[in-house]
């Protein structure tokens, strides 16, 4: 599959195209990390940095947490069905199908996110792991079984439905929350050992979108680069993760991860 771009048109710098594709053709087990920048350029807030990020209007102990859940359930699920309307409206951009064409090129590539929408699954993508859990992975609050049951209306997206009233739970009458990691929360073991059997093994990390700002995920970086794996950085920004890496593709996902394919297919 050819990425349609134009390689004479685009703000990577040619040498870090060229440096990034020959350590992708050398690898054998690349994997990815990725944050909120990746889905961005999907229409997708970001939760920090800028002024249309889902913390630009409530700080996040308002929203996110078992306490505020606790204190106005109407609240926060109102916001929680926004967010589950726009994640359904958005469509996978070019760097979640770059993602899916390597899933495709390399039997083994991996993909750990930060993120807890579906785009990486809708693009193609299949061996993932979110270490954030999922917003359509609905629970129970009270008794924590799963609630596949709900449906996100089709206008959630429309804006977000201050004091909505949560669902009640099948089995024991409790209220149904989003089957994310709330601050304060721990991160579900499951998903982080998958994580960091996966980074373990891997020769090159894509580090994709993500600020180095959320412990524990942010260690994976350097955990990988401790067991001998390559970095490429994928981010307009200097990151925290810039000392860490071998190159640094200063653009967005949906333009620096088609432009890594096509540069690859040109080698």
């Amino acid at each position: 599959m050819k990425a349609v771009v134009d390689p004479y048109r685009h703000s990577v710098r040619p040498e870090d195209l060229d440096l990034a594709a020959s350590l992708l053709a050398a690898s054998k087990r690349p994997a990815a990390l990725t944050g909120a920048g990746m889905s961005a350029e999907s229409g997708l807030a970001t939760f920090r940095g800028t002024h249309s990020s889902l913390w630009s209007r409530w700080e996040p102990e308002e929203l996110a947490t078992p306490r505020a859940y606790r204190e106005d359930k109407e609240l926060v699920w109102g916001w929680y069905m926004w967010r589950m309307g726009a994640v359904a409206r958005a469509q996978p951009n070019a760097g979640h199908k770059a993602l899916a064409v390597m899933s495709r090129r390399w039997p083994y590539f991996a993909i750990v996110t930060q993120n807890v929408d579906n785009l990486h699954e809708r693009a193609g993508s299949t061996r993932i792991t979110h270490l954030h859990g999922g917003l359509f992975e609905h629970r129970c609050f009270a008794c924590a079984r799963p609630h596949p049951e709900f449906v996100v209306p089709a206008d959630a997206a429309d804006g977000p439905q201050l004091r909505l009233a949560p669902p009640r739970c099948l089995h024991c009458g409790g209220y149904i929350r989003p089957g994310v990691v709330w601050f304060g929360e721990q991160m579900p073991e499951e998903p982080w050992n998958q994580a960091t059997a996966w980074l373990r093994e891997c020769d090159l990390l894509l580090v994709i979108g993500t600020s180095a700002m959320v412990q524990p995920a942010a260690s994976l970086v350097g955990f990988a680069r401790q067991h001998g794996a390559k970095v490429v950085l994928v981010n307009p920004e200097d990151t925290g993760h810039s000392s860490l890496a071998d190159v640094h593709l200063k653009a967005g996902a949906a333009e620096a991860l088609p432009l890594l394919l096509d540069r690859l297919d040109r080698s």
